[in-house]
């Protein structure tokens, strides 16, 4: 019995490991040390990005810091000998997926390369920042990417215009890119490049294309030498509320591709959005894509096909791409032969509770593993190191599989199982693609290797199970690396969800090696795989919180509510306990601020406007329509926020009025302006109701009083601010 049990300890871990090791997938190769004639270079493209970026400072739209960048940008264009041109206007633009207009002076760079006429190829990245870090991957990496490419493309004969677009204002609501689409040269586009980012490092996703997808899926497959994109990121993209600059672009039809990385997302809109942070490969993989379908695109018309189709890589070494419609039949297909033999191999009930319960256990057990954890770890205590976490949740899975094979599959065979849980693998395949049709090509691959081993069994008595290690590695090649990416993208939790996610690479492995379970017996077999979800508990203890290249989120701000005579002091983190010092300051409880539904912690402190310029406005109203002229007073931007019973319609400036999104239900209204250009700008608001108005008017000052030193001495040291900077925020309210 011994042996059995050593033999199940040793698979457990190898599952184990495999999946804490899916990262490697997902490895780019290193920077090329020599290029050839034409090739992105990703050292010279860092280069130039360290100049623009100059000392590193916050560079918001509209800002003198933003100024010295655009000239950067236009100067080392004008060197490659191309000739930039700067549109400046005051722009407003609606708030995707959200109740809101966004308004800002922005300032576009546009170089124009190739012959003067024809339909033109738009390769699109912003040059603005957050107020909170210098945005060397956000989207520096799109910027040094633009220029290396324009660059090598100005020494090339072109076939047709290439533009490049350096927008500004894309962190305030894809402002700059509201701006080119009244530009003239926006009619001649057809085809769109776009480059973001979303962290520092890791391969650059293609995670968003035109609709239907069939053009850019086409150009993208025979383009990219190391692709990494699936149909299933592109559809779950659209039902998350992230945008890009494509949102504003969308409503032309262009063929668009949207790239961007998304590794450590901890330094994403943070002062950890540096260059030392910014891995060079990262850069040569957007470079050489970007490059590479710039000059496809140049060579000709975008290809003309019309319908879906489903798509994904094999860990970055190629692309294996469908039309939909032949998925959606070779799903079913496999759906009614595995039906078949799995009823025709009985102990279906069985097999079926086996895999349905992996599933559903998995993710109650590891959502009970990280609760405990929880009671001892406040806050995203995976932040530093997360392996340990995905550990416990992998261990869990294994420990609910190997209890179900010990108890429930102990009178089933495996060819049993088998059949079992490629049905359930299947019917998920088709729950999947009612949301995310782009989902099933996951699906597909896996059972048709074990179909065509089954059938292949009859000439070669070992063709079914050789099969079904062949399906299991492809499924760890294709949904392990997507697999890995969801742990990048999902970094803030549920970790949980990683559990049944898991549980479709995992089962199978086990199912393979059920003779081995039964061997060991129900209770050695739950003892081992329970031994490891307490290791991993206790790694997940122990382990730090926050290290220095994985910082928690921490935001500082001082909130005065002048017409409440209210002030407090407010701390944005993930929901850890604040340092023991801060309760010289007062007493800290989580809550809301009148201006946001953030839960924060918040403690009263003090009103005091002393050397604070007040914003004002001066409003006027005219039946339906609402004119007010902004003075900012020194403030970095003002936002109006009316209540969601509050009927606005449309909101902007002259020649900008933007409606609000529709879609966006039980929402408060939010009209913005933010940077210099919003001192005397006169904002228009129409509404569908004469019924009076409380606006709330919140200024941003992007400073602290001295009064916050001890706050920000006592900020932990693996602390920074995310997403906003520590700054002060003033609120008044009046009624039109």
């Amino acid at each position: 019995m011994r042996k059995p049990i050593l033999l199940l300890a040793v698979l457990m871990l190898a599952v184990l490991g495999a999946m804490a090791a899916k990262a490697w997938l997902l490895e780019l190769p290193p920077v090329r040390a020599h290029n050839a004639a034409g090739q992105f270079d990703a050292e010279r493209a860092a280069g130039r990005l360290a100049f623009v970026l100059g000392d590193q400072r916050p560079h918001p739209a509209d800002t003198a810091a933003d100024d010295l960048v655009r000239g950067k940008i236009v100067m080392l264009l004008q060197s490659m000998g191309l000739q930039p041109a700067v549109r400046d206007q005051l722009v407003c633009n609606e708030l995707y997926k959200q109740r809101g207009v966004s308004c800002a002076r922005v300032r576009n760079i546009i170089a124009v390369m190739g012959p003067p006429t024809g339909k033109a190829v738009l390769l699109n990245a912003h040059y603005d920042s957050t107020p909170v870090g210098p945005g060397a991957g956000d989207d520096g990496i799109g910027v040094a990417t633009l220029l290396e490419v324009g660059n090598i493309l100005g020494k090339k004969p072109l076939k047709r215009p290439v533009i490049l677009l350096f927008n500004e204002g894309e962190e305030l609501g894809l402002i700059g890119a509201r701006s080119f689409l009244t530009d003239p040269l926006s009619r001649n586009v057809d085809s769109l490049v776009n480059l973001e980012a979303r962290g520092v490092r890791g391969p650059a996703n293609m995670f968003e294309t035109s609709v239907p997808n069939g053009p850019a899926i086409a150009t993208f497959s025979r383009t990219a030498a190391h692709p990494v994109a699936n149909s299933l990121g592109t559809d779950v993209y659209r039902l998350l509320p992230n945008y890009t600059d494509v949102n504003s672009f969308s409503a032309r039809g262009w063929l668009t591709l949207n790239i961007a990385p998304i590794g450590n997302e901890t330094r994403y809109h943070s002062a950890g959005d540096d260059l030392a942070a910014l891995d060079h490969r990262t850069l040569q993989h957007m470079g050489d894509q970007t490059l590479a379908l710039a000059e496809r695109l140049n060579g000709g018309p975008p290809p003309q096909a019309t319908s879906n189709r489903i798509f994904m890589d094999v860990s970055g070494r190629g692309l294996i791409v469908l039309p939909m419609i032949v998925g959606m039949v070779l799903l079913v297909g496999l759906i009614v032969a595995f039906a078949a033999l799995a009823w025709r191999r009985g102990r279906i009930g069985r097999g079926l509770a086996i895999a349905f319960g992996t599933i559903v256990g998995s993710a109650a057990l590891a959502w009970l593993a990280l609760a405990a954890i929880g009671v001892v770890r406040q806050g995203m205590f995976w932040r530093a190191e997360p392996l340990w976490t995905h550990v416990v949740v992998y261990a869990s899975t294994i420990l609910v599989a190997v209890a179900l094979l010990a108890t429930v599959g102990s009178k089933a065979d495996r060819t049993q199982l088998r059949a079992a849980f490629w049905l359930v693998f299947l019917l998920l395949g088709g729950a999947i693609g009612l949301v995310a049709p782009g989902g099933i090509i996951f699906f597909l691959f896996p059972p048709l290797i074990v179909l065509a081993g089954i059938i292949a069994k009859r000439w070669w008595p070992l063709a079914e199970r050789i099969a079904s290690w062949v399906a299991i590695l492809f499924l760890y090649l294709t949904w392990g690396a997507m697999l890995a990416l969801l742990e990048e993208l999902l970094n803030t939790g549920p970790m949980w969800l990683f559990a049944p996610l898991g549980a479709l690479m995992i089962l199978p492995m086990l199912i393979e090696a059920a003779p081995l379970v039964r061997a060991a017996g129900t209770r050695a077999a739950a003892l081992v795989a329970g031994a490891l979800v307490l290791a991993g508990c206790a790694a997940a203890v122990v382990a730090p919180a926050y290290s220095a290249d994985r910082q928690q989120r921490f935001v500082i701000e001082q909130v005065a509510d002048i017409a409440a005579k209210k002030a407090w002091w407010s701390v944005t983190n993930d929901g850890a306990a604040l340092p023991a010092a801060y309760s010289r300051v007062g007493h800290w409880k989580m809550g809301k601020l009148p201006y946001s539904d953030r839960q924060r912690w918040l403690t009263p402190t003090a009103l005091n406007t002393a050397g604070l310029a007040m914003p004002t406005v001066d409003a006027k109203r005219t039946s339906l329509l609402i004119d007010m002229h902004l003075h900012a007073n020194g403030a970095a931007s003002l936002a109006l926020i009316a209540p969601r019973e509050a009927k606005i319609r449309a909101a902007g400036v002259d020649n900008f009025i933007r409606p609000m999104d529709r879609s966006a239900k039980d929402q408060r209204y939010s009209i913005s302006c933010s940077g210099r250009g919003c001192d005397g700008a006169v904002l228009h608001i129409f509404t569908g109701s004469v019924a009076p108005i409380t606006f709330t008017l919140v200024g941003t000052y992007r400073a602290l009083p001295p009064s916050a030193k001890h706050l920000l001495t006592a900020r932990p040291a693996d602390a920074r601010p995310q997403y906003a900077p520590d700054q002060t925020i003033v609120i008044s309210r009046f009624k039109l």
